[in-house]
């Protein structure tokens, strides 16, 4: 590291690893331009005082109840979500190269989703297996044939971004109900609270409109077209693990959050129940599973959604996103096929590549798998959150054995990737910065037209030599800065 004689330096034990690519770093310890006043801002504040904001950054988050639940054995458990002070930087460059390669992304998701519920040409072609999609668990039989205005699919998209010695990568799309944009905007106002005169001098480009993009890319849905549209937010309630995000919103949009016992459909149309008269709903933003959300259609048993609502959607009495059968195209065996369909669609080549996936259903990579598992990370196709994965270079023999046995069992369950030599970033620890692995989500909005903020949910393995920056599996988030163009 460079340094030179602070005796209380932030940085005086940080550790470059040539392997890992680092965020503020070079491999001479040198910091990346765009990070130089950060650094030299930081290395000037005595320790202490940036362990104090972030101590307060922390305590505000209680007060706020910024929180998330981790379901375990012991049931839902309330936790704030970890905070990390020191902001990440990404250049203007580099920015508009994921933000140009999500929009790319996002459009082909879009025509993916109508065209596997209409003429289903991409199957037909041979582009991808057709047993992979239509025997995908989130594949809706009930979409099939409805066409939804502006084809729009998906309005609300958060993808996982990852950087390695090759550069910016999609690890995953979350088409269904992506959270965390409430934890990226917390992150923003707890850390610009903190660091006001530094975050002014970098020029830090603002997101905090984000909810204004957000009601605006709703109202697009309405089907009456009217300028104020009646929208709400559908959550499954106080226990569900996203909570304090839906709560967030609602409130940042101006909207009402609603259950599914606040709403009920008459002669096709969606009513929401107000004192003393019922009000039409021309929006829907629903935050509950597929399976949940009309019991007539989908599970018959649900508490939690609002029967006759497919109905009255299919009509087009009400807009609803995401709209349903969305999570076939987040599927992660359909995720190796992205880039396909970017070029089928589109005629483009990615902006954005995939990292490397082995299919277990095909049998060579199967066997590639079982032969490799101690240098592989594999997953569940339709598990999220860091569930029902293993990291075989972190497993122990035992483990791997176990989990190779459940692999043969249904290898179409299971997909695998090369472990990644994610980025790191500094990351308060013990009173001193220390290198951490990272992603970013970012979000984009799909309505008349794409919608990003030049921000992300910055995640991060909070843990020493974690590559899991879930938060319900110990991980945490920080700032991302996204720097303005330079005069």
């Amino acid at each position: 590291m460079a340094q030179d004689g602070h005796t209380d330096d932030l940085f005086s034990d940080y550790e470059i690893a040539p392997e890992f690519p680092d965020e503020m770093f070079g491999c001479d310890g040198e910091p990346h331009p765009q990070c130089r006043e950060l650094w030299a801002a930081l290395r000037a504040m005595p320790a202490r005082q940036i362990v104090a904001m972030q101590e307060q950054a922390e305590r505000s988050f209680m007060r706020d109840g910024i929180t998330f639940a981790v379901y375990g054995d012991d049931g839902a458990q309330e936790r704030i979500i970890p905070i990390d002070f020191l902001p990440r930087i990404v250049s203007a460059r580099d920015w508009r190269q994921l933000e140009t390669g999500l929009a790319q992304r996002v459009k082909a998701l879009n025509m993916f989703l109508a065209d596997v519920y209409g003429a289903a040409r991409i199957l037909n072609d041979g582009v991808i297996p057709v047993d992979m999609v239509l025997g995908c668990p989130q594949y809706r039989v009930q979409m099939r044939g409805v066409e939804l205005p502006h084809g729009i699919h998906v309005s609300v998209c958060g993808t996982d971004i990852i950087r390695d010695g090759g550069g910016f990568k999609v690890l995953e799309d979350n088409l269904r109900s992506p959270s965390g944009v409430s934890y990226m905007l917390a992150n923003r106002q707890a850390v610009k609270t903190g660091l006001r005169d530094l975050f002014r001098r970098h020029s830090v480009r603002g997101i905090e409109h984000y909810t204004g993009m957000l009601r605006q890319t709703l109202a697009d849905l309405s089907p009456r077209g009217n300028s104020d549209p009646c929208m709400v937010l559908l959550t499954p309630g106080i226990y569900n693990s996203a909570y304090y995000e839906h709560m967030f919103l609602a409130r940042e949009m101006g909207i009402e959050l609603v259950q599914g016992s606040d709403l009920l459909v008459h002669d096709g149309h969606v009513f929401m129940r107000t004192t003393g008269r019922l009000r039409q709903v021309d929006v829907i933003y629903r935050r509950i599973d597929d399976d949940f959300l009309d019991p007539l259609v989908f599970r018959p048993d649900s508490q939690l959604g609002v029967p006759g609502l497919f109905h009255a959607w299919r009509l087009g009495n009400v807009g609803i996103a995401n709209a349903p059968g969305g999570g076939v195209a987040d599927d992660k065996s359909v995720y190796r096929y992205v880039p396909d369909m970017i070029r089928y669609y589109l005629a483009e080549e990615p902006i954005l590549a995939n990292v490397e996936t082995y299919l277990c259903r095909d049998p060579e990579h199967l066997a590639y798998v079982l032969d490799n598992l101690d240098t592989l990370v594999v997953k569940m196709v339709g598990e999220s959150g860091g569930y029902g994965m293993l990291i075989g270079p972190h497993a122990s023999r035992a483990e791997r054995s176990a989990y190779a046995e459940r692999v043969r069992e249904d290898p179409a369950n299971f997909i695998a990737q090369p472990t990644l030599a994610l980025s790191r970033a500094p990351c308060l620890a013990s009173g001193r910065a220390a290198p951490r692995h990272v992603d970013l989500r970012p979000f984009i909005l799909q309505g008349r037209e794409t919608r990003i903020v030049p921000g992300a949910f910055c995640r991060v393995a909070l843990t020493p030599g974690s590559l899991v920056v879930n938060s319900s599996q110990g991980g945490g988030g920080k700032d991302l800065w996204v720097l303005d163009e330079p005069e």
